[in-house]
């Protein structure tokens, strides 16, 4: 179950950046293709609220499989950049800054999603010596 929520915590994730990124330049067609609602804040911020509490989710059910942090070195400030980014950088008057740092933050947390699978993955380090 952790796995699968990974990998979907991980493509929304890159679907986030992919959409901030690219809703600068979209901005006139999505109205157009009935697909408004991508654009507006709402959406956004709740977007980020629910990718915000299944990233930190997973990361403590995976550290508490796999004892290791890194996960969280991507985790927190791909979250912080999130949460500026979505929340005090308004998109119609900051449109750069906002893009960029919604996009390298879901990049991280992304990231993070892909580091915590990967370790929940990997056998568990051991410090046993073995006899030759």
């Amino acid at each position: 179950m952790s796995g699968a929520a990974d990998r979907l915590g991980a493509a929304a994730s890159l679907l986030c950046a992919v959409h901030c990124a690219a809703l600068p330049f979209l901005l006139a067609i999505l109205p157009a293709l009935g697909l408004g609602f991508l654009a507006s804040h709402g959406f956004e911020r709740g977007f980020i609220a629910f990718a915000s509490m299944l990233a930190v989710t997973m990361a403590v059910l995976g550290y508490r499989r796999h004892r290791a942090t890194r996960a969280f070195v991507l985790l927190v400030p791909g979250l912080l950049l999130l949460w500026i980014g979505g929340f005090a950088f308004d998109l119609s008057h900051a449109t750069w800054l906002h893009s960029l740092l919604v996009v390298i933050g879901g990049s991280c947390v992304s990231l993070a999603h892909f580091t915590n699978l990967r370790m929940a993955r990997s056998p568990p380090d051991c410090d046993c010596v073995t006899a030759a």
